[in-house]
């Protein structure tokens, strides 16, 4: 594995300011609408595959429930020191709760029905930060 130029906090900053609206995830918009209060909701799958371009390691996903009722999934990571990182589980503001996390293998590229969310969010990352390692290309030994 190749080392990256960024920190976590550089990366962490670029990516909420490259969350929006279009990036959100059509699934969580049903439940509520996006906005820039809230930045991280709906965001956390192709910000997870991003961190995973970038860092390695693994995918981690657990149930979200809320009011005793499944409400989805959370996806964040676990980077090859160990460390959890999750940017995104400040979007649970209302109560949810999330399962203990699992390790999932890798789609190959971004997730099928979040390819254009997923290259918009890398797109304007790669804005604020340089080129980008290509999808999926860190992996852990």
């Amino acid at each position: 594995m190749t080392s990256t130029p960024w920190t976590l906090t550089t990366v962490d900053q670029a990516l909420r300011a490259s969350w929006a609206a279009d990036t959100c995830s059509p699934d969580d918009v049903a439940r509520a609408p996006w906005h820039p209060g809230n930045p991280a909701w709906g965001h956390c799958d192709i910000t997870a595959l991003v961190v995973h371009d970038l860092f390695g390691g693994d995918l981690v996903l657990g149930d979200v429930h809320h009011r005793g009722d499944s409400a989805g999934y959370h996806y964040w990571n676990r980077l090859p020191s160990g460390l959890e990182l999750d940017l995104t589980r400040e979007q649970f503001r209302d109560g949810q709760t999330v399962t203990a996390p699992r390790t999932v293998k890798r789609p190959p590229g971004p997730l099928p029905r979040r390819a254009a969310e997923y290259g918009l969010l890398r797109a304007r990352l790669a804005a604020r930060l340089g080129p980008l390692p290509a999808a999926g290309a860190m992996t852990t030994p």
